[in-house]
């Protein structure tokens, strides 16, 4: 009997504080170990009792073990109640911050970033998604309806696409025939490619040149989200890039991700948008007649492919990229003044190995050929001498139109780092890059010369919970 006791004694000093919990999870695995030891007890009480001789004590226990079990099954059912009547059942809470070192020589400017506002100095690859602070909120129904909302103060994918919010992602899954099949909606992160935007799931802390430049945001609106044994197929009727379309504005895009896990260590996924696309063009002004171009929404063909291996300490990720859009390139015609379509082709790899269980060492390799009229990638339909994009500057095309000027920069990233588990919760980075064009279009800020190529160095720590 004094083991029977002492498990009682155990189960009710564990019912006994449940603040000592420290997440709905917690909660939830002590409420099903309580009721498992209850059924255990029952079960065993039950044998006792079959096996007792007339006149022994009732059930086969003492009267103190009797009301000590009622207390902990009825401990047990009020904090199942409690959880549910809170709304924290099947709720879950995680988030990260990544507090980021970037030095970017020809910027000449070194620091920490953490929490600034993208939206005050545009998005940049010395300046995307790191330095960021989230906290995401995650709730299932027994319907299995799920509810998703992270918030990322000042750069999330709302602040991004210029309205300057908290919200990050703010979605629903809605089950249909069953529950691989679901109604999806909301405000949504881009799905393409073979990286992530957070910085707990991105190997490097920069990310690669498409990411950067070729691909959207964030998507608003409406889709179905399908899983078929080991296809994943996703798509949506959406504003991209866009919380509401403006005056003008009507046609949403189609948007859609398909994957394939092929085995245990491959497989390999597609993505694209296909539709019109705000041109920021639109409110230009054309050099030779004068008139505004009014171009707002453009026809807008996005494509990429991208495949993993992993297995073991080698991990083996590439993209390959298309992208078009019209009347969006850098460029217009030198003799109409017409706006011109903008065009690209990139490709990106990546190879990591971790040689130690804590320590893994990082490579990757990207390119994007952007050379027609003058270049233009999504959402950069103007030269840009901090992230290297446009015509040589220095040929002073506004002053004597040459057949050089027609010519944009092709781009080129390599980065070389290190990421180091320091515990399950905290990872060190580290990481040199450098970024090269075949023209000079990166702005020494110094001497105010354009160079051909710029290096950055970035260290951070992820915590995560």
């Amino acid at each position: 009997m004094k083991p029977i006791r002492h498990t009682l004694l155990a189960v009710a000093l564990a019912a006994a504080f449940p603040a000592l919990a420290q997440s709905n999870a917690d909660i939830l695995k002590e409420l099903q170990q309580l009721k498992a030891k209850v059924t255990e007890l029952e079960a065993k009480l039950k044998a006792q009792e079959g096996k007792a001789p007339a006149g022994s004590a009732q059930w086969g226990m003492t009267p103190e073990q009797a009301r000590e079990l009622n207390r902990v099954a009825v401990k047990a059912e009020a904090m199942e109640d409690a959880v549910e009547a809170q709304g924290l059942k099947m709720l879950t809470i995680s988030g990260y911050a990544d507090p980021t070192y970037i030095y970017n020589a020809r910027q000449r400017r070194g620091g920490f970033q953490f929490i600034n506002n993208v939206g005050d100095d545009g998005y940049n690859y010395d300046n995307s998604y790191f330095g960021a602070v989230a906290l995401d909120f995650q709730k299932e129904t027994d319907s299995g309806t799920r509810w998703r909302l992270t918030l990322v103060p000042n750069r999330g994918t709302d602040s991004v696409i210029g309205n300057g919010g908290v919200v990050h992602e703010a979605s629903i899954s809605v089950p249909l025939s069953d529950l691989q099949t679901r109604f999806i909606a909301g405000h949504l992160p881009d799905w393409s490619g073979y990286e992530y935007l957070q910085p707990t799931l991105n190997k490097l802390i920069t990310h690669n040149l498409l990411f950067d430049f070729t691909l959207p945001t964030s998507y608003t609106g409406a889709g179905m989200d399908i899983t078929r044994g080991k296809w994943w197929i996703r798509g949506a009727l959406a504003n991209m890039n866009a919380s509401r379309r403006q005056a003008n504005e009507a046609a949403p895009a189609v948007t859609y991700r398909v994957d394939y896990s092929r085995g245990e260590f491959q497989g390999f996924g597609f993505a694209g948008v296909h539709g019109k696309a705000a041109n920021f063009r639109a409110d230009d002004v054309n050099p030779v007649t004068g008139e505004d171009y009014d171009t707002r929404d453009t026809r807008l063909d996005l494509f990429e492919f991208d495949a993993y291996f992993i297995r073991g300490d080698f991990t083996w990720q590439g993209q390959l990229s298309y992208g078009r859009q019209r009347a969006a390139a850098i460029n217009a015609h030198p003799e109409t003044g017409e706006l011109r379509d903008s065009s690209w082709t990139g490709l990106s790899t990546l190879l990591a190995y971790r040689v130690t269980p804590r320590l893994e060492a990082i490579g990757r390799l990207d390119h994007i050929r952007n050379r027609k009229n003058g270049g233009g990638l999504l959402g950069y339909t103007f030269a840009d001498d901090r992230n290297g994009l446009g015509p040589d500057p220095t040929l002073g095309c506004d002053v004597e139109w040459i057949d050089a000027c027609d010519k944009g920069a092709n781009r080129s990233a390599l980065s070389l780092g290190l990421s180091y588990l320091l515990d399950l919760n905290t990872t060190l980075k580290a990481e040199y890059r450098i970024d090269r064009a075949n023209l000079p279009v990166f702005l020494d800020i110094r001497t105010g010369e354009y160079r051909r190529s710029n290096s950055l160095f970035g260290a951070s720590v992820v915590v995560s919970f």
